[in-house]
């Protein structure tokens, strides 16, 4: 796999989305910046996190999301998606964000990012594209994006290039979780081969799922 840095993304915080957070502000709305941009461990250099119960960490330290999915979306609701349309951090091209394998390493700039997670939905989303039931179709399409961790810090500008490193022999991809923990919950077993490369809150998710199922 070699693709392409369509664009950097980062946090332009609102409050006129309904978030029901104490604070009412939400950081799902990402705006390209110019120049490289510095990734690290703690998430991008100049984004906002404002929910951290669920977003932001080491685990969710960038979001990724393919040029190509955003113009599945532009058809499919009838407004358009630019870079940062769906709250990514990495924009890119020629990258299958939706088949990355839990675990498999990308050199992207003069970063090493590393795939943990799928995106889940929630109703933040939904209001920022004024789609009520987007939720619903979002998890349908299958086309979740992808949650890294920064295993080495470096800056990243638009134009750089993403490369696959290495990746994992299970086969467990962001699709399949996002699968296993919404709509096919008898796929857990499945995706429990990948625990170790999961995230902390996707592995605490995950051993309730199987205690639940008695797998």
């Amino acid at each position: 796999m070699t693709g392409r840095v369509e664009s950097v993304n980062v946090a332009f915080v609102r409050s006129d989305i309904d978030t029901r957070a104490p604070d009412g502000r939400t950081g799902i709305d990402k705006r390209p910046v110019d120049g490289p941009v510095l990734l690290t461990a703690a998430g991008v250099q100049g984004d906002t996190i404002c929910e951290t119960k669920h977003h932001g960490g080491p685990d969710q330290a960038v979001y990724a999301y393919a040029a190509e999915d955003l113009a599945f979306w532009t058809a499919e609701l009838g407004q358009e998606f630019r870079p940062g349309g769906v709250g990514e951090n990495l924009t890119v091209s020629g990258v299958d964000c939706t088949g990355a394998v839990l675990g498999e390493r990308w050199q992207v700039g003069d970063a090493v990012l590393q795939v943990r997670s799928c995106r889940t939905p929630c109703r933040v989303f939904a209001g920022f594209r004024a789609v009520p039931d987007l939720v619903k179709r979002f998890i349908a399409a299958g086309r979740p994006g992808a949650y890294l961790a920064v295993e080495r810090q470096g800056l990243v500008r638009a134009g750089d290039t993403v490369e696959l490193l290495d990746r994992p022999d299970h086969g467990v991809t962001v699709a399949d979780l996002m699968a296993a923990s919404t709509v096919a919950r008898e796929r857990v077993p499945e995706v429990a081969v990948a625990r170790e490369y999961m995230g902390v809150r996707v592995r605490a998710w995950l051993d309730r799922a199987l205690e639940l199922s008695g797998a």
